[in-house]
């Protein structure tokens, strides 16, 4: 298969380029803002368990959540609520999560990462290292076997899970299968701590796809709109049946691993270097030169007021009883919608 490589794409339509990055630019503020109100209540004591953030990361996790729709089926990570607010979840429920509320999807249970609404087709993370490839897989298998076409599944990965066998093994299914899967890698230098130089040799991680026998795609994960195009494109093409897509979005994480790592390891060229941008001030000046401004401004404020009304509103509900509580995670009664399917 061809491997491909991206950097600013021209949008299709000068329409396409204003719904879309809306979508997008108000996802990434959205997420921004929410993930630093979740720091600041973790730094309060008012959160139990790991708070890790997608700063650096809200473009390219972005652009995967607009680029799906309804039916599909997402996967997301533990820096993707760039991803998961765009392709739908309430920020509401992902409050929920942090915060140990009984409302949410997940009833105040299996931490702040885990989460996932299968109503939604939003799948609750197993383990970032690679086993979400396989998962996803196997349900869009399912929905082969279910006579379910049009469906796309996309998950997301670091640099440091391609060099996992859960990754290796989920990825050769899907090639073989030929399933409409999407496998975005966020490769943003380190595994954790560990540099890249000592994960992999390969010069750069979209060759892998050759390996594999699927489509793969580079693109400079700190570039929104360039993000955006080539995330609706490799998603157009597994809808369409090409097989599986391997997107690789070359950035930086610009903060530690969680917010309990200073993140004194990374290193200050690569901080200053190309991969080193701020995707959200890359996305201010591309909406000033539009003359967009104004919108951007707009979107900002009206996050503030989201995230804020939203922490008021969940902070005020009851965490689980465990002697009232319905443990079931999902419930498979008649009705009940699950992964998109009624």
């Amino acid at each position: 298969m061809a491997t491909r490589t991206a950097g600013a794409v021209a949008p299709r339509s000068e329409q396409e380029l204003l719904l879309r990055g809306e979508r997008l630019g108000r996802a990434m503020i959205r997420a921004r803002l929410l993930e630093e109100k979740l720091g600041s209540l973790y730094r309060a004591g008012r959160i139990v368990g790991g708070v890790y953030l997608g700063r650096g990361q809200e473009a390219l996790s972005g652009a995967g959540g607009v680029a799906l729709r309804k039916g599909d089926v997402f996967a997301p990570l533990i820096r993707d609520m760039a991803g998961r607010l765009a392709f739908g979840e309430p920020m509401e429920d992902a409050l929920r999560a942090y915060l140990g509320s009984r409302l949410g999807p997940m009833k105040g249970r299996d931490g702040n990462i885990h989460r996932g609404d299968l109503s939604r087709g939003i799948l609750p993370m197993i383990s970032h290292l690679g086993a979400m490839v396989s998962t996803v897989s196997g349900v869009l298998m399912a929905k082969r076997m279910k006579k379910e076409r049009g469906g796309v599944g996309l998950t997301c990965v670091g640099d440091g899970a391609t060099s996992t066998g859960s990754f290796h093994e989920g990825l050769n299914l899907a090639a073989v299968e030929r399933l409409p899967l999407v496998v975005v890698v966020a490769d943003n230098g380190y595994a954790y701590s560990t540099p890249r130089e000592r994960q992999f040799a390969c010069v750069d991680l979209v060759d892998r796809a050759k390996g594999y026998g699927v489509a793969g795609v580079a693109v400079d994960g700190t570039d929104p709109i360039a993000c955006g195009e080539v995330l609706h494109r490799a998603v157009e093409r597994a809808r369409r049946g090409e097989g599986p897509q391997l997107v690789v979005g070359t950035l930086l994480r610009l903060c530690g691993h969680g917010e309990h790592d200073d993140g004194l390891y990374i290193d200050s060229t690569m901080k200053s270097s190309g991969r080193g941008r701020d995707c959200m001030q890359v996305m201010g000046d591309q909406m000033k030169k539009m003359g967009r401004e104004k919108d951007w401004l707009s979107w900002r404020e009206d996050a503030f007021r989201e995230v804020e009304e939203a922490v008021a509103k969940v902070s005020a509900e009851p965490v689980p009883d465990p002697f009232e509580e319905d443990w079931r995670a999902t419930q498979m009664g008649s009705g009940t919608e699950v992964l998109g399917s009624s």
